[in-house]
């Protein structure tokens, strides 16, 4: 009696033309994303001050202050335009190397981005 109850209950749970329970697999789980390295311009100052990535990653620049900035390398191998309050810049860095940058407007802030192969 228990085996056709639960014949019945699972027939009834079936969609229409299927003869047997459907199989679910569980998703594939992957590792999640590292974060892209990212600067943050605030309060005259970028954040972190000093990064360390590898050769082909890129670095965003983000300006959180309220004033204009802007990021010079001082070996002249990138520079980004004067970016307002919410602008962003991005350089992919190819090579290995210590690559040290300032506001091109407020000299006195400074960073580096060391990059290693």
């Amino acid at each position: 009696m228990k085996r056709l109850i639960l014949a019945a209950l699972l027939a009834a749970t079936l969609p229409l033309g299927l003869s047997a329970p459907l199989a679910f697999s569980q998703p594939a789980v992957s590792a999640p994303a590292a974060a892209a390295p990212m600067v943050h311009i605030s309060n005259f100052t970028f954040g972190p001050q000093a990064l360390k990535i590898r050769a082909g990653q890129t670095v965003t620049w983000v300006n959180d202050d309220d004033i204009p900035h802007s990021v010079v390398a001082v070996d002249r191998s990138f520079r980004s335009k004067v970016l307002d309050t919410g602008e962003r810049f991005s350089f992919t860095f190819a090579h290995a190397g210590s690559f040290a940058y300032f506001c091109g407007l407020h000299p006195h802030m400074t960073g580096s981005v060391t990059v290693t192969g």
